[in-house]
């Protein structure tokens, strides 16, 4: 008698808790997706079918404001959190083993182990002392803040890609006398480059999403859409706040399904 392989999914009662998680997980989406169109002020009550608070947020020059400052800081952050990351993954994979490597490859994790509040008030004390020293309050505290987050979630792909790669190609390079400039710019990058696109656009949705480190690093008059909307929500809560969220929820979808198509694996 053939020995039966052991699977979660014959075990009783599975398929009505996957199906209790996914309802669980997606049914408030969908709810903040209806309710962006609802004709009613009220978030609760429905009024019936309408676009008008996605005109109102098209309208809002506070939310424009917010939503240029989010996509200049999401931006910046993403490419310089990329490029410190592909240094990182080539310094950390492409050479032996040496002492103090495990190390390296906590320090830059670190933001994903250590609560983001720490990091946040650990940022706040920092940017602030500058602050104080030189009396500029521009975006580059933001930006600096949201790219030293988003190292880790560009790091992480860009590894693992390396870590896929066959190292034939490389070594056929080298044999042909090819430099080791030569070699990263015509083999290694083009072979690299859907790892450091997935990773681009991992950290640009981090920082076009994260609240608790802008809220804690920004200055007056710096708020980015996620904090615009946190503080609409202290005041008073209207659909235009669905609505926002919902475009929001729209971005982050399709970066996400960008994402998986670059890094799913080829037959």
């Amino acid at each position: 008698m053939a020995e039966r392989h052991f699977e979660v999914a014959r075990l009783p009662g599975f398929a009505t808790v996957a199906i209790a998680a996914f309802v669980l997980l997606y049914l408030p989406i969908v709810t903040l997706v209806a309710y962006s169109f609802n004709a009613s002020n009220s978030i609760a009550v429905w009024g019936g079918f309408s676009l008008q608070w996605y005109g109102k947020a098209w309208s809002n020059d506070i939310v424009k404001a917010a939503t240029v400052r989010s996509l200049i800081i999401a931006v910046s952050a993403s490419a310089l959190s990329t490029a410190l990351a592909t240094m990182a993954a080539l310094g950390t994979t492409r050479r032996r083993a040496f002492k103090g490597q495990t190390f390296i490859y906590v320090m830059v994790n670190q933001p994903l182990m250590v609560p983001e509040i720490v990091t946040a008030v650990a940022l706040m004390i920092f940017f602030g002392l500058i602050k104080v020293a030189t009396g500029w309050q521009g975006l580059g505290y933001l930006i600096a803040a949201h790219t030293a987050f988003c190292i880790p979630f560009a790091y992480l792909p860009i590894r693992a890609r390396l870590e896929g790669m066959d190292l034939t190609l490389e070594t056929a390079a080298a044999d042909l006398y090819a430099t080791p400039w030569q070699t990263f710019r015509r083999v290694t990058l083009p072979i690299l480059a859907p790892g450091i696109m997935a990773g681009a656009m991992l950290a640009f949705v981090i920082s076009l999403d994260d609240v608790v480190i802008t809220e804690f690093v920004k200055s007056g008059g710096q708020d980015t859409l996620p904090t615009y909307m946190l503080g609409q929500m202290r005041r008073a809560i209207t659909p235009e706040v669905n609505a926002i969220s919902t475009l929001l929820l729209g971005l982050t979808v399709v970066l996400l399904t960008a994402f998986f198509l670059l890094t799913r694996k080829k037959n």
